[in-house]
């Protein structure tokens, strides 16, 4: 998924967490584009917190009435340094890439596509999809692989049960005694959660992973934080266990995800699309991109939900700040 801000803030984020037993990183709305324009709810990237391990964009959209906002419809448009991870829980996107790849995202689906040294994408909601529901995370790829070529796995995880209470579909990484198959660059951990109504689960973690829990649908407590629809609870490395309970007065199980991975040891820059390491990469980049630059190449066989077809609808890169970076990391936050 593009971030579509027509003013993205340059981000340098820095290794570093937070010495707050659980920190709560509420969302800011962002809309995708268009008149109706979709709105996804952005807890990473911000202020509060910039990296939970090399995880360090979460979108989080849904469940959106595609006939009153239009749906997805995000034109060609690039990457550098990261990969994405497209998790949905309900309809359908088509996704096409400048790797070649033309593939349809479904739910409990992983699609992961890596743009280190560059790629480009675009992600259209299905016509049939009348709802979609689902997330969107980046993931920072550290030097040794940030200029790697593109590339795309899939992967659909079955479910496994934690107790006769809860199940996880773990897309990446170990949980539960399951490990998915997707390689990556850095140790991560991503899954699905389920919690039937006033659950209890402890789950064994590795301590050496800083995790994050996004609510999807429903309440819980991460130990002992409360948490919202929406919100996320970024826990520092350290506890080898999680406790999480499920809102007892839900009429339905509580969906999760969990995220997780080492501390990122190494500084970036995010700007729009892009991960760098320096300001003068972040403008390279821009460049390329508005050059038409085969460093990204070419997106076959976009059509947009209103008709839009070929290099007119490339999404344009915003205007660059008149500031320079400066690095920052993740400053000390306070639960509530």
């Amino acid at each position: 998924m593009s971030n579509t801000e027509t003013a993205p803030a340059e981000v340098a984020c820095a290794p570093g967490g937070s010495a707050a037993t659980v920190e709560v990183l509420t969302p800011r709305a962002v809309p995708l584009g268009g008149p109706r324009a979709m709105t996804v709810r952005r807890t990473l990237p911000q202020r509060q917190r910039s990296l939970v391990g090399a995880w360090c964009f979460v979108d989080h959209y849904g469940p959106d009435d595609t006939a009153a906002t239009g749906g997805m419809d995000v034109p060609p448009h690039p990457h550098t340094g990261l990969q994405t991870v497209s998790w949905l829980f309900t309809g359908e996107v088509e996704h096409r890439d400048s790797h070649g790849v033309h593939a349809v995202v479904r739910p409990g689906e992983l699609n992961l596509m890596t743009g280190g040294h560059g790629i480009a994408h675009s992600e259209v909601s299905t016509p049939g999809t009348t709802v979609l529901h689902g997330v969107q995370l980046w993931v920072a790829l550290p030097e040794h692989a940030r200029d790697a070529p593109r590339d795309f796995a899939h992967h659909a995880p079955a479910p496994v049960e934690i107790d006769e209470h809860a199940t996880a579909r773990v897309f990446l990484g170990t949980l539960a005694g399951v490990t998915s198959p997707v390689a990556t660059a850095t140790p991560l951990l991503g899954a699905e959660l389920l919690l039937a109504p006033g659950a209890r689960v402890t789950l064994a973690v590795d301590p050496g992973f800083e995790h994050g829990l996004l609510v999807d649908r429903g309440r819980v407590t991460l130990q002992g934080q409360a948490l919202e629809p929406a919100e996320l609870g970024a826990v520092p490395a350290g506890p080898a266990h999680l406790e999480i309970t499920a809102d007892g007065q839900a009429d339905e199980p509580v969906r999760l995800v969990l995220l997780g991975g080492p501390p990122f040891g190494e500084e970036i820059v995010m700007w729009w699309n892009f991960v760098g390491r320096t300001h003068d990469e972040i403008v390279a980049f821009r460049a390329d991109w508005e050059a038409g630059s085969e460093r990204f190449g070419d997106v076959a066989g976009y059509v947009g939900r209103d008709g839009r077809t070929g290099d007119p609808a490339r999404l344009p890169a915003p205007a660059l700040p008149h500031a320079t970076i400066r690095p920052r990391g993740n400053p000390r936050g306070n639960p509530r």
